[in-house]
């Protein structure tokens, strides 16, 4: 069988996760041929990781205004996008185009005006495109599926979602390019996507009505004082006032972070450590979202982006009884590792409390690696030979776009105080 070859655009913090897969644990199925990005020193960077830690020899390198020369050239199969958020539809598009298939991170892309680019791309193009929604394979949010594919609570009525990032995971998209909605959507987009498809696929629903409120009311200048900082600076780098903050990031105090960002920065001026409490940040912290699906269930969900421990809880409420999930995971900083949770980490529980019955906890069986274990078989669905899979794990274009589309209708409801219908942005 001939080696699937595929090219990257995009070698920022996430970009790691797959082209580290490509060349070791799916080289007998894949082969990386090219990175592609604006900043050749973390291009340079990837080739050095690939060629230190895993003995492969470093692929060509193109400048994103030379994509379509990279297609030509290496005539890859896939196109693995990575870049800031509101420049996935660029690549995703063009590779369409010019003859390839796609994998994007999350999001698809951040507003209803790309996504509808996008579902054109496909439908003249003929190919395909795979959003990365590893959160679907962990162990834990895969029997939440069963459970309810199995008609163990019924019909589902309603769900209450909450969402909880903690100081150092959630800090860190007010530090960096994420703060701007422009670039991601916010955390609507960007980040309650995984949420908004978890409960997609749960409910093996379509969401159909979206109301939202929230605000920036952590984070920010505006919100400076109030913390208690009057100190202030634009980037941690070289400033006394971050030496004492809790919420700096010093990107010279790690190697990976120096070298993927600081040893960059003189190619495109890009600050990966801005101050949290800074000027420019137009994205929200805090966000409660009522839907309505197709089935008739209500979801309440809510993000909180500066919690004292990281996780979520959600309880679903059907015609047979009632399902709690509680999951504390793993904090992390983007492309600067995972730190430990004191006394409660990685903690995961499903309990089902039928309608006549006594409640029980549900067996779950732990996954290794990231995103409880599901990142691993993700990746196997994608890199290796695919298995049959009774749960549709694998996210389509379609699925990215209902994802999105909650948030971004969230977005819309936040700037109107209206409900927002989904159909009205983008009929799937």
């Amino acid at each position: 069988m001939s080696k699937k070859r595929y090219v990257q655009i995009g070698v920022g913090g996430r970009a790691r996760f797959f082209y580290e897969a490509v060349v070791s644990d799916f080289k007998e199925t894949s082969e990386l041929v090219a990175f592609c990005d604006i900043n050749q020193t973390r291009m340079d960077y990837a080739n050095k990781v690939i060629k230190e830690e895993y003995g492969v020899d470093p692929v060509p390198t193109y400048k994103c205004d030379k994509f379509d020369d990279m297609i030509k050239e290496q005539k890859p199969d896939f196109v693995i996008v990575t870049t800031v958020d509101r420049t996935h539809h660029t690549y995703i598009i063009r590779a369409l185009e010019l003859g390839c298939d796609v994998i994007t991170e999350k999001p698809m892309t951040v507003d209803e005006v790309k996504a509808a680019e996008i579902l054109d791309a496909i439908e003249r193009t003929g190919r395909q495109v795979r959003v990365t929604f590893n959160y679907r394979y962990a162990p834990h949010n895969t029997k939440i599926r069963e459970l309810i594919m199995n008609d163990t609570i019924g019909d589902v009525t309603s769900v209450h979602f909450e969402w909880l990032l903690n100081t150092e995971h959630g800090a860190d998209y007010f530090r960096r390019w994420h703060r701007d909605k422009r670039n991601s959507g916010g955390l609507l987009v960007h980040k309650s996507t995984h949420h908004f498809d978890l409960v997609n696929f749960w409910l093996g629903a379509k969401p159909e009505t979206v109301f939202a409120m929230g605000g920036l009311m952590f984070y920010g200048r505006e919100n400076a004082e109030k913390r208690g900082v009057t100190d202030f600076y634009h980037r941690a780098y070289g400033s006394e006032a971050a030496k004492n903050d809790p919420f700096a990031l010093h990107l010279d105090q790690n190697d990976r972070l120096k070298a993927m960002y600081l040893d960059a920065e003189k190619e495109d001026g890009y600050y990966r450590d801005q101050s949290v409490f800074g000027e420019g940040i137009n994205i929200e912290d805090t966000m409660g979202v009522l839907v309505q699906y197709n089935t008739k269930a209500v979801l309440t969900y809510s993000l909180n982006a500066y919690m004292p421990w990281e996780g979520f809880k959600v309880s679903f409420n059907g015609t047979k009884g009632r399902i709690q999930v509680n999951v504390v995971e793993r904090t992390y900083v983007n492309a600067g590792g995972s730190s430990e949770l004191e006394g409660a980490l990685k903690q995961k529980s499903i309990t089902v409390y039928p309608m006549f019955g006594e409640p029980y906890e549900v067996e779950i069986i732990e996954g290794k690696g990231g995103h409880g274990g599901g990142d691993p078989i993700l990746l196997s669905d994608i890199f290796g030979e695919p298995k049959e899979d009774p749960f549709n794990r694998a996210a389509s274009h379609v699925d990215g776009a209902m994802s999105i589309l909650t948030g971004i209708a969230g977005n819309k409801s936040l700037a109107t105080g209206q409900a927002i219908k989904i159909d009205d942005l983008l009929k799937l």
